[in-house]
């Protein structure tokens, strides 16, 4: 575990944003010591960098938020998409110095502003962001939530939020036993009936926001006590073995 001054030295992200990333449920801290101090876990961690990587292609808060908060939010994929998006913005910078050092060097004017045009860059991070907004779990939640009024969607979640008072109050034994299989189960068939259609894969990604110190994590341990989130990434991690 690491603190919040020991995560901002290293990442080189101040405390001040790392708090506002807890505000926003974007990046919560793996736990809260008794006097309220954050601690940071390699789930935590790895969900930073991906957050940094969102930041230095300039996309906002809440998009990054809607792509790491997605079911089916693979990290391999995105990955390739970041590397793709840097390394485009790499050439564009190179063309820019190029273009800065032949004025420099010619000393005189160059009446040319395509170097100045990054629009393959916004298409292609437009098609990223559109990627993780119309895949086949968003389009099916988009179906099955169509017509429920905010009172059906406030009893669905808290429904939904008892199975993770249940898991809470088997969090001590083991995450591969019978009773906290049994509720994993029926977690995924919930999410299937009520939400999209959650297979073992979506379900592991989902295990993993459960337990990244996010907003998933601080519902789940409100109502089934501390540990309950990552709890419940052990016990899906040996349901989708």
């Amino acid at each position: 575990m690491m603190t919040v001054n020991e995560v901002s030295k290293i990442a080189g992200v101040s405390i001040r944003t790392l708090q506002y990333y807890d505000q926003i449920g974007l990046l919560k801290p793996a736990e809260y010591t008794e006097s309220g101090y954050r601690l940071y876990d390699d789930t935590a961690m790895e969900r930073l960098q991906q957050i940094l990587l969102f930041r230095e292609l300039e996309f906002p808060l809440k998009e990054i938020k809607d792509i790491v908060d997605n079911p089916d939010f693979d990290k391999e994929k995105v990955l390739d998409q970041q590397i793709e998006l840097l390394t485009l913005k790499k050439e564009h910078l190179e063309n820019l110095i190029a273009f800065a050092r032949e004025i420099k060097t010619t000393g005189g004017r160059k009446m040319d502003f395509s170097v100045f045009d990054n629009s393959k860059i916004e298409e292609y991070a437009k098609k990223a962001k559109e990627e993780w907004g119309n895949t086949a779990a968003y389009k099916d939640f988009e179906k099955k939530s169509a017509g429920r009024t905010k009172e059906d969607e406030k009893q669905l979640w808290a429904e939904f939020m008892q199975l993770f008072a249940k898991l809470g109050e088997v969090k001590n034994d083991s995450p591969d036993s019978a009773a906290a299989q049994s509720i994993v189960k029926e977690i995924q068939n919930y999410i299937s009936e009520n939400f999209y259609k959650c297979d073992n894969k979506i379900l592991l990604g989902l295990g993993q926001a459960y337990a990244s110190g996010g907003e998933f994590t601080e519902n789940i341990d409100k109502v089934g006590g501390a540990g309950t989130g990552a709890f419940a990434f052990e016990a899906i991690k040996a349901y989708c073995k």
